[in-house]
C-alpha cells in the first residue's frame, strides 16, 4: 500500500512536472473538505462531461460546408479561452485534451486502489485527494 501511494506521489508530481496540473489545480484541493473529499473529481467530472460534448460539437460544426468561423470561433474561445481558426489547431487542442484525460485517468484509478474507503465509484475518475503542495512528495494519509 506504501508502494501505491508513493506511486501516486511521484505520478501528481509528474503532472505537475509537465505543466498539465498547475496552480488552479492545487487551489482546487485546498477548496476540497472532510465532508466533500471528491470535490476536485467532481469538478473535473463536470468539465470533462461539457467539454467532451463541446468538442463533438465543434467537430461537427467544422465539417460542415461552409465553416460558420464565427460560430465556431465562439465554441472554442468557450472551450479554450480564446479563438482558434485552424483544423490543425482543434486537432491540437482535441489530442490534448484527451492526453490530459487519460493521464488523470490513471491517476485517480491508482488513488482509488490506495484508499477505497474515501474515493467512493465516481463515473469518471477525475479527482485529487491529496493534499500535499506541488513540488511535495507527501500524500494525504488514507
Amino acid at each position: 500500500m506504501e508502494s501505491l501511494r508513493q506511486q501516486i506521489a511521484e505520478m501528481r508530481q509528474s503532472l505537475f512536472d509537465e505543466e498539465i496540473l498547475d496552480k488552479q489545480f492545487y487551489q482546487l484541493e485546498l477548496l476540497e473538505k472532510r465532508g466533500n473529499p471528491n470535490f476536485v473529481e467532481e469538478v473535473l467530472t463536470i468539465y470533462f462531461r461539457e467539454s467532451t460534448t463541446l468538442l463533438q460539437t465543434i467537430e461537427q460544426a467544422m465539417e460542415t460546408e461552409p465553416i460558420e468561423p464565427v460560430k465556431v470561433d465562439r465554441m472554442l474561445y468557450k472551450l479554450k479561452g480564446s479563438s482558434a481558426k485552424a483544423k490543425a489547431a482543434f486537432r491540437e487542442l482535441r489530442n490534448e485534451h484527451g492526453n490530459l484525460r487519460a493521464k488523470l485517468e490513471l491517476y485517480f484509478q491508482q488513488l482509488r486502489q490506495a484508499c477505497p474507503a474515501e474515493t467512493a465509484s465516481r463515473p469518471v475518475p477525475a479527482e485529487v485527494i491529496l493534499h500535499a503542495r506541488p513540488g511535495d512528495h507527501r500524500s494525504r494519509s488514507c
